[in-house]
């Protein structure tokens, strides 16, 4: 039997890892994979609209390419084109299982979501608090790699990547452990960034994001959702551990964990990553209402690929505003 699981976003993985399954990020599965631009190509050949968001296309074309026969979708708390993407793929022959945080954060509401998305893949919740107890070392170990890029002492892409493969741990939870063991004791140590930045928003489709900062001279010392993903408050169960968790619940909800973390990092600069044809584009607008103080550069990304020379000159030139506001000279 084939034991792994598709993933469209995060699910409790305790849950997944008590049924004997094996989770895979679709996502994650998509951008490192070959050629992700095609992926999202081979879509729209499919019928999927161009005017639509490009992760969405590519995770249809990975179920596929992958030859994921069951996918677990978020259909509520992250992508509002899910639940359609779901209907899709279950006429295609693909077995669905749709999971939805609650909107009201009841503890209660998503215990019950939580027992059913158990009962669903054959374990119980009593199996899956074994798991987040065995989960629990390496999520801390991802809270110090966090605070030792806060620090300057390991590299923004590291934790960055061990923090985006928390969402399934990469298919091999102890070949990941191990990596993030390593990485805490002989990681490179970055050079000195001369301004530090966060990260807001989704995952981004570029893929030289980050190489980029470095090269204009900026770390990001605060990737919002990657560490989300890891799970970063100590909870006394799965109960407590989704309901702190902030992504599914709306940016609200999510300013709380945001600016309490950019003022804590000495934030100089934000960047807000926004995907092409999303709601959450939206958002955008709360965030600049609520987050006042520190400048906000946001860059919206379509599919798979490099920064474009346009996006390259404008967050070149922010970083370098930030860099000449920090030495004195001002805007």
């Amino acid at each position: 039997m084939d034991r792994r699981l598709g993933i469209t976003a995060t699910v409790p993985t305790e849950v997944v890892l008590a049924a004997g399954r094996v989770p895979v990020d679709l996502n994650n599965a998509l951008i490192r994979g070959p050629d992700p631009g095609r992926a999202v190509r081979e879509a729209e050949l499919a019928g999927f609209p161009r005017n639509s968001c490009a992760w969405i296309k590519g995770i249809y074309s990975t179920v596929s390419r992958l030859g994921i026969g069951r996918v677990i979708g978020v259909s509520r708390g992250d992508c509002s084109n899910t639940e359609a993407l779901l209907e899709v793929l279950a006429d295609d022959g693909i077995g669905t299982v749709p999971f939805a945080y609650p909107e009201n954060r009841r503890p209660e509401e998503l215990r019950r979501v939580l027992v059913g998305f158990a009962s669903d893949l054959g374990t119980s919740l009593n199996e899956a608090e074994r798991l987040r107890e065995r989960l629990a070392p390496i999520r801390e170990d991802l809270c110090r790699l966090d605070e030792l890029v806060v620090a300057g002492k390991r590299r923004d892409a590291a934790y960055f990547e061990l923090a985006l493969s928390a969402s399934d741990w990469g298919g091999d939870l102890e070949g990941y452990a191990s990596r993030l063991e390593e990485e805490l004791k002989h990681g490179e140590e970055p050079p000195p960034a001369m301004v530090r930045l966060a990260y807001l928003g989704v995952p981004p489709v570029f893929t030289d994001f980050l190489d980029k900062t470095a090269e204009f001279g900026a770390a990001v010392v605060y990737a919002e959702i990657p560490r989300q993903f890891t799970m970063p408050y100590l909870s006394a169960g799965l109960v407590e551990q989704y309901l702190a968790y902030t992504y599914p619940y709306g940016m609200v909800f999510r300013l709380g964990d945001i600016v309490g973390e950019v003022e804590r990092r000495e934030v100089d600069g934000v960047i807000h990553y926004v995907q092409s044809f999303c709601f959450r584009h939206i958002e955008d607008i709360l965030l600049r209402r609520r987050l006042t103080g520190v400048p906000i550069l946001t860059l919206e990304g379509d599919r798979p690929g490099p920064l474009s020379a346009r996006d390259l000159l404008r967050l070149e030139s922010f970083i370098e505003t930030l860099i000449l506001q920090k030495s004195g000279g001002g805007f």
